[in-house]
């Protein structure tokens, strides 16, 4: 996959986040969005992933040299983050199920929650998960997902040291041959990162919020 943000600006009210940001992804390729909280990673992946439109700017994709239209961008791309919820009222063998069938999945439901150390809890409801059970929930769901590009906006939030091991292994195991973009401030979580971009060099114009 190739991923081109031109220009790409996005405003809340009068304030500017992201400003005139323009930079090429390809597959294979592993990159690292980095700032500190509240400079605009967040906000940058979202604008990637189509669930913010941006103030000005266009992003585009396209897959060996073919454009993506873009009513079907959704079914190449996953995401992972914190905010993001998950069917709670679901067991997990439920959701995950639910899940892949809006896209495909790169190995079977119970397979994945093996994967993933849940085995004993595939049948239990979500919301009686812990937070680091549900981020290793969230994980599986983006990361299994036959996609070409994959986003992940603190992807170790609420794991405990077998959690960040376990997502190191899912990035070498599932992620080498894809596009994907890490929004992160913790090197442990884009250490795997091949190029490394600080928000602030991508704006073109200083963050409204920074004296």
């Amino acid at each position: 996959m190739k991923l081109e943000l031109q220009h790409i600006t996005k405003r809340f009210g009068k304030e500017h986040i992201l400003n005139e940001i323009s930079y090429v992804f390809e597959t294979p390729g592993s990159y690292a969005i980095l700032g500190s909280n509240g400079s605009g990673k967040s906000t940058l992946l979202q604008v990637i992933s189509g669930y913010l439109m941006p103030s000005s700017g266009q992003v585009t994709y396209s897959i060996n040299g073919k454009a993506l239209n873009p009513d079907h961008v959704f079914e190449e791309v996953s995401f992972c983050a914190p905010y993001l919820e998950l069917i709670e009222e679901m067991s997990l063998h439920e959701f995950l199920s639910y899940h892949f069938k809006f896209k495909p999945s790169l190995r079977s439901v119970d397979d994945i929650i093996e994967y993933i150390g849940l085995t004993k809890a595939s049948h239990k409801q979500i919301s009686n998960f812990s937070s680091g059970m549900k981020q290793r929930v969230k994980l599986a769901q983006a990361i299994f997902s036959k996609t070409a590009l994959l986003l992940l906006d603190e992807p170790c939030s609420n794991l405990d040291t077998a959690g960040y091991e376990l997502f190191q292994k899912m990035i070498d195991d599932f992620g080498r041959q894809r596009l994907f973009i890490i929004a992160s401030n913790d090197p442990l979580e884009y250490s795997s990162c091949q190029t490394l971009l600080p928000l602030s060099t991508l704006n073109q114009v200083p963050h409204a919020g920074i004296k």
